[in-house]
């Protein structure tokens, strides 16, 4: 083609911000923020660099890592605030379990039985449940957290062919899980058909060495005619296997809730 019939092209402008309005395919530019999701130690990399020191992996992907397995935990809104650095005891048997708590959190994959949390109403046994899951998804881990009366519920839903869930996708996530809290063991009536499907959860996490934190207000030795123990509620072949799966820490004391009456935390509250 000629040099002098060859078309030529004039380059334009474009502004390096969005229009402040107007339509577009990705929303107005009121939603459309990149710099609000690039982190401004490792623009995006995964690397933060450090003068004199080099490259190392940048904090965000940690936090971002955390963030994603405690969703995946289903921790209920309840306990979000729930840490082994607000945990208050009261007397002995609480420190005791304390201890126990934080050293399997800190020993964790070093160790080979569970916790069993075994006390009355109000004690801090799911606190430190809680606590223990917390602590190993900072590190890493998968956790996973079920009251058993609403596991239960969840298997029996997926029983509805109404229903999009299946039996198989309910229990997946429970036998998978690096670590399990399941809260308020016996809680539910010992039908037979709730004892098996407790013997299969843990009989499964039992032969894959899958750690297991219990919480119950049941204890082991009955203290009147009319209390039940764990044993009645679960079956003597299931607290056998719990022996042998988790290290059986008691604790006693008032039930914290009550200190909700008292004219201080009236005042407080109000």
């Amino acid at each position: 083609m000629p040099k002098e019939n060859a078309k030529t092209h004039a380059l334009r402008a474009v502004p390096d911000t969005l229009p402040a309005s107007g339509n577009s395919d990705f929303g107005s530019s009121e939603n459309f923020d990149v710099e609000a999701e690039v982190c401004s130690l490792c623009f995006g990399s995964g690397m933060e660099v450090v003068l004199g020191k080099g490259a190392r992996p940048c904090a965000c992907r940690t936090r971002d890592a955390h963030s994603g397995l405690l969703d995946k935990a289903r921790l209920p809104k309840r306990y979000a605030a729930c840490h082994f650095h607000n945990y208050k005891s009261h007397n002995p048997s609480q420190e005791r379990a304390f201890r126990f708590a934080s050293r399997l959190t800190m020993e964790y994959p070093a160790v080979e039985r569970g916790l069993l949390l075994m006390g009355t109403v109000g004690v801090g046994k799911t606190h430190l449940a809680v606590s223990i899951l917390k602590g190993l998804t900072e590190r890493g881990f998968s956790c996973l957290f079920y009251e058993f009366g609403s596991l239960l519920k969840e298997i029996q839903d997926s029983y509805n062919i109404r229903t999009q869930a299946s039996e198989l996708g309910v229990l997946a996530p429970v036998f998978n899980s690096d670590i399990l809290v399941l809260d308020e063991v016996g809680g539910s009536k010992p039908t037979d058909w709730v004892r098996d499907t407790m013997a299969h959860i843990i009989n499964t996490r039992y032969n894959d060495k899958k750690l297991t934190i219990f919480t119950t207000n049941y204890p082991d030795a009955r203290r009147s005619d009319r209390e039940e123990t764990l044993e009645d509620r679960i079956g003597a072949r299931l607290r056998s296997r719990i022996y042998e799966m988790c290290k059986t820490v008691t604790m006693r004391g008032e039930d914290y809730r009550k200190t909700f009456d008292t004219p201080a935390e009236a005042k407080k509250q109000s």
